[in-house]
């Protein structure tokens, strides 16, 4: 499979690679498909080339000849052969992100890397941050992200596993020290893999269970994370060092990773407690099974002897103490004065009995205390100023990941446990119909019950089936509460957020498990963040209000105060983006943020806003680091906590140096803009009132124009079913939960990543462009001063650049030509043609109004990168778009389905999936 490409020169070694890895794979073709496979490849490529370069009809017509001629044991092989090619491009462009980084480590001249952790310290240095407020800065800044099992991953772990390997084989074929026998194995190497790749079979035979998707999401803590955290906090304290030498440093652990996988049961039935104390179970067994690989390490390593060196009289007598009481004669360490290796036997064996019998650690923190009387008496020998890195590493790792690895938040809708609540209620003569109380009746009843100290729940009470779940639910958050640690699960997630009532249940649920405990003085104790998911356009209207109603009660504000006064918000990027329409939902989420943070200031209420992104542009997606920099900067003080989910997991984390890189970028966004806003007052950082009436302008604009098509045209849902595979995905087993809440059909019900997923398989993205257009272009033809503003919004407000740069991304996945064949799968063409016209027409304006704000020719001039991998991508992703219309076509007019047609409609939705590197 030979490449053509037009890559700037220093994009050279990019390009070797993919033309090495393209000839491989075209030597593969040859070999299980024999020439004629090849040839077949090459020739509908050069098509779609020619047609991206000349648009000729003639062109056009033989291709789609070409592909219906194809029969099927023919076309399931190209749609392979398109297919393998994404994932080695994929393999290729995260090497050459590893190799420009060391590229910058390697000059000479000391240049910098742009976003690096060193960069922003050196512009704090610059802009004469004092190293007092960087201390504040650090000490009260955290950045948390989390894992969620939102179907978005198309690709197998098989085939993840197979890029990873590739990727480390260019990273190996980069050494300038290879001799030509290493090479030449390398490339062997190479080879095999490639041809592994091909005969791995691309889909997955079965949905994931829940538990799949929990070990899927312990892959990256285990091959990645455990050791990327600790080490970026280490960067962090070691820059410090280095530019301010005059303070003695010490870097609390900042950021975090959480996880949803196992504790999300919104709309999955298939999350039960059973399932959640499992996952937590899972994620204690790893990280004591990383425990004990670096304790074994560090024991070969610290083969200290006290007759050359002195250590701590409190080691001493630990030592003596804890091999007395945990370890049997033949367990102890041999050698009497290698004291250190002494208190590493102790260690160990204690660890392998955690969860097991009273020998083993109740606490990470006493293991913690154990290891760091190792650390203090290393102070009595190791030479001042060099640190012993390694152990210093496995403290961080303590602190960071105890032993429950990773915080697991729990989520449910808030019907559930108004239900609940409802039955409970019913069942103590409280009341006989809750869920028809007003707003302010609901809220009376709440805080009376959450005042009385004495239980509603009734012994040997029959509850239903669901009712009984919920319970076991904050049950079983008690009980992890005792053997993991409270950590372990210290945030409860209200989804669909309405009202403040919804947040006083899920605090009186937890009331009546203990988690929430009322004493007789009046006093409280509380260990659950209780935290509203805004979604909606109306719900991120609303939040300010529910928030304050609940701030204004002092049964919450005690709840708060035992939470150190801190209240965690989540907001919602999808349905709120589905609901209005992306400028809209972007600017919603942005307002909300900062009315709800001057709002809780006045009540002396640190917020932590936790953004509910998704991997897609239509969900809020993107680069973490420029996430962070849209937010409204007087939030990022009081933490951020973002999801990650889908194919964002294995872009940022399957490979250790792109997910280092990955996170120090969002660490040097979030050093940056935290220190600043602490050097000046808020007040030098609050938007420009005249920025401020121009959003809400085009905002409201955006969000007629997007509902007129989405909610008002009657057709549009029949072109939404027809003009995409929405009703081929459900079959792809990408995910365990239900694309549908209720089991319903309706756009209202429908989950935001298959719609998301659905538009960019149909190459539209409509989620992640539509109708802004229409808000910016209504603004600027008002007059040559509102352009100049734009403009001004532009190069001056980080949300307003962010939010267009987006934009710029979203028209340059989307394809409007290719789009155009999906209008063929419409059964009424009067109606396929009219939409399409108005999704062309703004498609045109929003590309039109764009490049008038950014003074760019063409979309994403800034950014060449990601500009020539789409480029790059493209003349191999129509192929699949057109074969895949040309397949559910024919799918759809049998009455029996064919196994094996569907099979490939499958294969060419992976194919599209790796090749825009965005599903859902």
């Amino acid at each position: 499979m030979t490449t053509e490409l037009t890559i700037n020169d220093n994009k050279l070694p990019l390009r070797r690679d993919v033309k090495m890895l393209g000839n491989i794979l075209g030597e593969i073709l040859v070999h299980q498909g024999g020439i004629e496979l090849l040839e077949k490849v090459e020739k509908i490529r050069t098509m779609c080339k020619t047609l991206r370069n000349e648009n000729e009809h003639e062109t056009y017509d033989i291709l789609k000849r070409e592909i219906a001629a194809l029969d099927s044991p023919m076309r399931k092989q190209v749609i392979r052969a398109f297919s393998v090619y994404f994932h080695l491009i994929n393999a290729a462009e995260q090497n050459h992100r590893i190799r420009r980084r060391r590229e910058y480590h390697l000059q000479a001249d000391g240049k910098v890397q742009p976003g690096s952790i060193e960069s922003a310290i050196i512009s704090l240095k610059e802009n004469e941050i004092t190293p007092e407020i960087i201390q504040n800065v650090i000490n009260t800044v955290s950045l948390e992200l989390v894992m969620t099992a939102h179907p978005t991953e198309a690709t197998k772990r098989s085939i993840l596993e197979i890029q990873k390997r590739i990727a480390d084989i260019l990273k190996s074929l980069d050494n300038p020290m290879l001799a030509n026998k290493e090479r030449k194995k390398l490339q062997e190497s190479l080879f095999n893999e490639v041809t592994v790749l091909w005969q791995t079979d691309e889909l997955r035979d079965r949905k994931p269970t829940v538990i799949d998707e929990v070990r899927n999401g312990l892959y990256y803590f285990d091959q990645t994370l455990f050791d990327v955290l600790p080490d970026i906090h280490q960067e962090v304290e070691d820059c410090l060092e280095e530019h301010y030498p005059e303070r003695d440093w010490e870097v609390p652990n900042f950021l975090r990773f959480g996880s949803w996988i196992g504790g999300d049961r919104d709309g999955n039935p298939h999350v039960t407690s059973d399932i959640t104390w499992e996952t937590l179970q899972k994620q204690r067994r790893l990280v004591l099974k990383k425990y004990k690989a670096v304790l074994v390490e560090l024991m070969k390593r610290f083969s200290h002897s006290t007759a050359r060196v002195n250590v701590s009289g409190e080691l001493l007598q630990s030592v003596e103490a804890g091999e007395a009481r945990y370890l049997k004669e033949d367990q102890k360490w041999p050698v009497e004065a290698e004291v250190y290796r002494r208190q590493f036997a102790i260690i160990l064996e204690r660890l392998k009995q955690v969860g097991k019998t009273e020998a083993g650690y109740k606490t990470s923190e006493e293991m913690l205390e154990d290891i760091q009387l190792i650390h203090r008496s290393t102070y009595q020998h190791h030479p001042t100023h060099h640190e012993l890195k390694t152990l210093q590493k496995l403290i961080r790792q303590v602190q960071l990941f105890g032993f429950h690895l990773a915080t697991l938040d729990i989520r449910n809708h808030s019907g559930e446990h108004e239900t609940a609540i409802a039955e409970i209620f019913k069942k103590v003569r409280i009341s006989e119909d809750y869920t028809s109380l007003t707003e302010t009746e609901k809220m009376s009843l709440l805080n009376k019950q959450l005042q009385d100290p004495r239980p509603l729940l009734l012994m040997h009470s029959d509850y239903s089936a669901e009712t009984q779940e919920i319970l076991n639910v904050f049950q079983m958050i008690k009980n992890a509460h005792d053997e993991f640690g409270k950590r372990s699960i210290s945030v409860y997630l209200i989804s669909m957020t309405q009202s403040a009532s919804d947040l006083l249940e899920v605090l009186l649920l937890a009331k009546e498990a203990g988690i929430y405990r009322l004493h007789p003085d009046g006093t409280a104790e509380s260990d659950l963040n209780v935290a509203p998911l805004l979604e909606t356009i109306d719900d991120l209207t609303a939040g300010p209000e529910i928030m304050e109603t609940l701030f204004n009660m002092p049964v919450y504000r005690e709840h708060l105060q035992q939470l150190n006064n801190q209240q965690e918000i989540m907001l919602g990027y999808s349905d709120g983006s589905k609901d209005g329409g992306t400028l809209t939902a972007n600017w919603k989420l942005y307002k909300a943020q900062v009315e709800i943070h001057k709002m809780a200031k006045n009540y002396d209420i640190a917020l932590k806003f936790f953004h509910g992104r998704g991997g897609s542009l239509g969900r809020g997606g993107g680069p973490l680091n420029r996430s962070l920099l849209s937010q409204p900067v007087e939030t990022l003080g009081d933490g951020v906590k973002i999801t990650e989910q889908g194919e964002v997991l294995s872009s940022r984390y399957l490979l250790e140096d792109i997910a280092y890189r990955s996170l120090e970028q969002a660490t040097s966004t979030l050093l940056r803009a935290a220190a600043h806003v602490s050097k000046e007052s808020e007040q030098g950082h609050i938007r420009d009132e005249r920025w401020v009436e121009a959003i809400e302008e085009m905002s409201s604009i955006s969000l007629t124009k997007y509902q007129s098509l989405v909610f008002s045209d009657p057709d549009f849902i029949t072109y939404f079913n027809q003009a995409t595979p929405l009703k081929e995905l459900a079959s792809l087993n990408i995910g365990s939960r239900p694309m549908s809440r209720k089991n319903s059909n309706s756009l209202e019900n429908l989950r935001a990543i298959p719609w998301v997923f659905a538009w960019t398989q149909s190459r539209q993205l409509l989620p992640a462009w539509y109708a802004a257009g229409s808000g910016l272009e209504s603004f600027a033809s008002k007059g040559s001063e509102n352009i100049k503003l734009l403009q001004e919004m532009y190069e001056e407000w980080p949300f307003f650049r962010s939010t267009i740069d987006n934009l710029q991304m979203a028209l340059m996945k989307a394809d409007i030509t290719t789009a155009k064949e999906y209008t063929s799968l419409v059964e009424d063409p009067k109606v396929g043609e009219r939409i399409f016209t108005n999704i062309v027409e703004e498609y045109n304006k929003t590309k039109n109004i764009l490049l008038s704000i950014t003074g760019d020719e063409e979309l994403l001039d800034h950014a060449p990168n990601i500009k020539d991998s789409v480029y790059r991508r493209n003349p191999y992703v129509d192929p699949l778009n057109f074969i895949q219309v040309e397949l559910i076509n024919e799918l759809r007019q049998q009455e029996e389905p064919d196994e094996e047609l569907f099979n490939q409609v499958l294969l060419t939705i992976s194919g599209i999936a790796a090749g825009l590197r965005n599903t859902g």
